[in-house]
């Protein structure tokens, strides 16, 4: 059963950046665009396991500290090898200032 899990406030997170969240033994990267919009997708790169807090945004980018492969936090497609597996993306909203995500 999916439910809506508070992960931070919105102003925790600086535009173009991302913040770590751990719930229930998974890691998340919450990620707020260049718009103004949260994303949330998998922590771990799906290459070496790497936390992805770690890395780099650049506009809708996020790069792995490791290897330099690069993610569509957006979409959690991926955009440069070696990373080569999608990561997966998981629903967001705002309510009152937090920011909520829908996990299973």
């Amino acid at each position: 059963m999916n439910q809506w899990i508070d992960a931070c406030a919105t102003d925790e997170i600086d535009e173009e950046d991302l913040i770590r969240f751990d719930h229930g033994g998974r890691t998340y990267a919450i990620y707020h665009s260049p718009e103004g919009k949260f994303y949330c997708t998998d922590g771990l790169c799906s290459h070496e396991q790497v936390h992805l807090a770690d890395g780099l945004v650049m506009g809708h980018l996020i790069e792995c500290p490791k290897h330099n492969g690069q993610f569509d936090y957006r979409t959690g497609e991926a955009k440069r090898a070696p990373v080569c597996v999608n990561l997966r993306t998981y629903p967001v909203k705002v309510e009152g200032g937090r920011i909520l995500i829908e996990v299973a």
